[in-house]
């Protein structure tokens, strides 16, 4: 006897946002203040800060990420990807960082891809938008983050240059879980600021809602196919007027291979940033787990897209940080605990990582590490080393099983070490549909709009030309609020892949 399934439940809306990070938030909250009935479908939960503060960390981050925050990329090493999966997406897990995208680099994004319309003078209003919504501001060290004063003197006398770190977290408590969710509820992310408001305006969040296909003639999506409810296996007809995708860089790219639009772009050649954690022990006690993540960072060499600044420690990520080595080593630092701190090595890479999506719905993410990104990552280790020692450090332990007791040693380990065997992650990950002239990869225009189609924006971290190099929440946010202004602000037209002065997006 054959099952019948039950039909799919039908969904009219005027505007679905698909994700609801940091570019859905704003799309979310910008079309329900202008009175267009909207709906927001989260592939994750909801959570609160009392449920975040109540749970331990470790529970928040199998919780709140997808893939426990392991999903691998595949390539020479293995690197992790961690990112959100709930109602607020990686805002609700991140260290709250909003920094401004520098002018030069929307200047080449400009003049190496075609947009134009997003140089600095155009993105000012959005960011500052952003930054008063959020509350952004420098954070103070407070009475701990002493791993950060000593990033800071150290700098300082190197002559090297840094920053006080930028976050949307007013009234931080400095209660050392960023990562895991802010339990103090000072994080300003998106589950406490953009979407509560846009749900004062009568937007619809719907939780544990995975969208599965976008339905198109070649011009327009006419239906969203979903699955949802308690189970997760409901299914779910969405039928909007517009569909603004903000499922974040790999999930955008999947949603539309799956789909058939733009499969053989879209994902090929995605951004990313990778981290690599330094271990530091030093002769004086540091006492590192007091404080938040982070509120110095080293921005010297920004211009090749690294940046050196604290982790949060706790005993359970110095032993992520360590995982390679073993007890001999592992046990007498959490010992010796109070001296001890983790630094966080951020480097934009030149490879690309391939998003594929695989029949059944699974998904392959596979990097290859360029000679430039290995050399880039030997001069990072280098440089920071350095810092550290001068800082006060007299133990680094490199994301491999080494140990570095000097700066001459540090430098000798740089030259001849290979990054393929190191401890890499990955939580910034973007660029995978990006905006911008459709020879050089562009699957989007201006207006976010899939070439080719009418009612289909893009408005995540895909979107963005290329990776940024820092911490892009606040590029990704200011990005989002440009293409909901346009959308409000013009009627549809159909994107070409010669729309507009030959190929220039419009």
């Amino acid at each position: 006897m054959t099952r019948r399934r039950a039909p799919a439940r039908t969904v009219s809306c005027d505007a679905l946002v698909i994700g609801s990070g940091a570019g859905g938030a704003v799309a979310a909250l910008e079309l329900a203040r202008a009175g267009h009935p909207t709906v927001v479908l989260e592939e994750g939960p909801r959570t609160t800060t009392a449920e975040l503060a109540a749970s331990a960390p470790a529970a928040n981050l199998r919780r709140l990420y997808r893939d426990a925050g392991l999903t691998p990329i595949l390539g020479s090493p293995v690197i992790p990807y961690g990112e959100g999966r709930c109602v607020g997406g990686s805002t609700v897990v991140n260290g709250g960082l909003l920094w401004a995208p520098p002018d030069a680099l929307l200047d080449r994004w400009a003049r190496v891809m075609g947009t134009t319309d997003y140089r600095a003078e155009r993105l000012a209003g959005h960011l500052s938008t952003v930054s008063e919504r959020l509350g952004a501001g420098e954070q103070p060290h407070g009475d701990g983050n002493a791993d950060s004063r000593l990033l800071a003197e150290a700098a300082d006398a190197l002559g090297w240059r840094w920053s006080a770190a930028r976050r949307a977290a007013p009234g931080c408590r400095h209660l050392n879980r960023c990562p895991t969710g802010c339990p103090g509820g000072a994080k300003r992310s998106m589950l406490v600021s953009y979407l509560p408001e846009a749900e004062r305006y009568g937007a619809v969040i719907e939780p544990g809602t995975r969208a599965v296909l976008l339905r198109h003639d070649g011009r327009t999506v006419h239906r969203v196919s979903a699955l949802g409810g308690p189970d997760g296996r409901t299914r779910i007809d969405y039928r909007p007027r517009t569909v603004f995708l903000a499922a974040g860089s790999v999930g955008s790219a999947l949603l539309l291979q799956r789909s058939g639009i733009h499969a053989r772009t879209a994902g090929r050649a995605m951004g990313f940033h990778v981290n690599f954690r330094l271990v530091a022990r030093f002769a004086d006690p540091v006492h590192a787990g007091r404080g938040t993540i982070f509120t110095a960072q080293l921005r010297e060499f920004e211009d090749l897209g690294i940046h050196v600044m604290p982790a949060n420690l706790t005993p359970g990520s110095l032993a992520a940080a360590l995982a390679g080595h073993g007890p001999a080593v592992v046990n007498p630092l959490l010992a010796d605990l109070p001296r001890v701190a983790v630094y966080t090595v951020q480097v934009r890479m030149s490879g690309r990582v391939a998003v594929r999506h695989l029949p059944g719905g699974g998904r392959s993410l596979r990097h290859r590490m360029a000679p430039y990104d290995r050399g880039l990552l030997r001069f990072a280790l280098g440089r920071a080393a350095r810092l550290l020692f001068r800082a006060g450090a007299v133990e680094l332990y490199p994301p491999c099983t080494s140990v570095l007791r000097s700066e001459s040693a540090a430098r000798e380990f740089a030259v001849r070490a290979d990054p393929r065997s190191w401890d890499l992650v990955c939580v910034h990950a973007m660029a995978s549909c990006p905006m911008g002239w459709s020879a050089l990869g562009g699957v989007c225009d201006q207006h976010g709009r899939p070439y080719g189609f009418t009612n289909l924006r893009l408005c995540d971290a895909s979107v963005l030309p290329g990776p940024a190099g820092l911490s892009p929440q606040g590029t990704v946010m200011a990005f989002a609020h440009e293409i909901a202004a346009r959308y409000l602000s013009s009627p549809p037209q159909v994107p070409t892949r010669r729309h507009c002065d030959s190929d220039t997006p419009s």
